[in-house]
């Protein structure tokens, strides 16, 4: 049965662990997961791709041989900064909610995992399947040493996998892809005073930008997501106000809809920049995929009938953001997100987790798996 003051006594505990990233710092919380699965009976095996940055990953055995349920939550957070009016690093309880840095995000989920795994022990419950907790590092800075070299070595491969990474109970069960990538323009130097006899890079960059925002990628509309978007990160360029500036770089991040191929976004931006210089340089520093899984798939079918059973809220939602969901589709594993925190309070000053969504959400997660169990 699930224990809501050791749910909120652990999520406090979670708390007062500094798991910031960066700079990656995921060492002693992680010791104390692996403690505290190992203290259950449960198989327990911790997976290095970084100095000091483990994951952990706990199997409860069930009785078939075939079949098994991810949970996943990360053990990291952003940085806390400054401003706070609670202490980020403790856990404090007030008017119903739990505050500190990754409460909401990703915490209060991965207590929630956690005491669920406690509780399904302590009920000696008799399942089929095998139920996987992976606790891992590095998802604030893209999971390079965590779910993706968990995954591409094999090391993960479950039957499903749920990504304790939302909020509200919400379902995530579509996601945009994206590219970062950075565009050179390089045009040619001269005295500033003279500036006909240069090519000015930053002013063709800037004529870029331009076309760029206002160009209409094609696209077919989704339900749950938002059209594609477009930012420009960062710009930077020229050696000194007097001289013709002959290079100048830019970062783009473009948000991508399910359907869209990526060479064809590429191929526009490219055509876009030829019709100001020939003279540029494209690098591509990420690249993901596009998801989504049928909202009719027996594992969110499942987990959305416990919900309504329950009588708790969970929509079927699509992420305008990545998570790690887009990296399980290379393996044909079944994913969706889902998790228990406060909608609009990752990453901002005074995160914190209402303690009633956490409380009842633990509760459906518990329900779900023993649920799923059935088919």
């Amino acid at each position: 049965m699930i224990n809501q003051s050791r749910l909120i006594r652990l999520t406090q505990k979670l708390i007062r662990f500094n798991s910031e990233n960066p700079p990656g710092n995921e060492y002693q919380i992680a010791r104390f997961i692996e403690k505290d699965m190992r203290s259950l009976g449960l198989q327990v095996k911790i997976y290095t791709f970084a100095f000091r940055r483990p994951n952990v990953i706990a199997t409860l055995k069930g009785l078939g041989r075939n079949e098994s349920v991810l949970l996943t939550p990360h053990i990291d957070t952003v940085p806390a900064g400054t401003g706070w009016k609670f202490n980020p690093w403790g856990g404090v309880v007030r008017g119903g909610r739990i505050y500190g840095r990754g409460t909401s995000d990703d915490k209060g989920n991965l207590a929630s995992c956690m005491e669920v795994v406690r509780s399904l022990v302590e009920d000696r419950a008799r399942l089929k399947k095998d139920v996987i907790f992976a606790a891992t590092a590095d998802e604030e800075t893209g999971s390079h040493h965590g779910i993706i070299p968990l995954l591409r070595k094999n090391i993960l491969r479950p039957s499903v996998a749920l990504v304790m990474d939302s909020d509200e109970c919400d379902t995530i069960v579509a996601q945009k892809g994206l590219i970062h990538f950075r565009i050179k323009v390089f045009g040619k130097k001269a005295h500033g005073a003279y500036n006909w006899r240069g090519v000015n890079a930053i002013e063709q960059a800037a004529q870029i930008i331009e076309k760029l925002k206002k160009h209409k990628f094609k696209f077919k509309r989704h339900p749950l997501l938002r059209p594609p978007t477009l930012n420009i990160g960062t710009v930077k360029g020229g050696d000194k106000v007097n001289i013709v500036a002959d290079f100048c770089e830019f970062s783009v991040d473009t948000r991508y809809l399910p359907g869209t191929n990526p060479k064809a976004v590429l191929k526009d931006v490219e055509k876009i920049i030829r019709s100001v210089t020939s003279k540029f340089k494209i690098i591509v520093d990420d690249l993901q995929h596009p998801y989504e899984i049928n909202p009719k798939h027996p594992m969110v079918d499942t987990y959305l009938k416990a919900a309504k059973r329950m009588k708790i809220k969970a929509r079927l939602k699509g992420s305008e953001g990545a998570t790690v969901i887009t990296f399980f589709q290379d393996k044909r594993i079944p994913a969706v997100a889902t998790g228990y925190g406060t909608h609009g309070v990752a990453h901002t000053t005074d995160e914190y987790i209402k303690i009633d969504t956490l409380y009842r959400g633990t509760k459906l997660l518990e329900q779900f798996i023993k649920d799923y169990d059935k088919l």
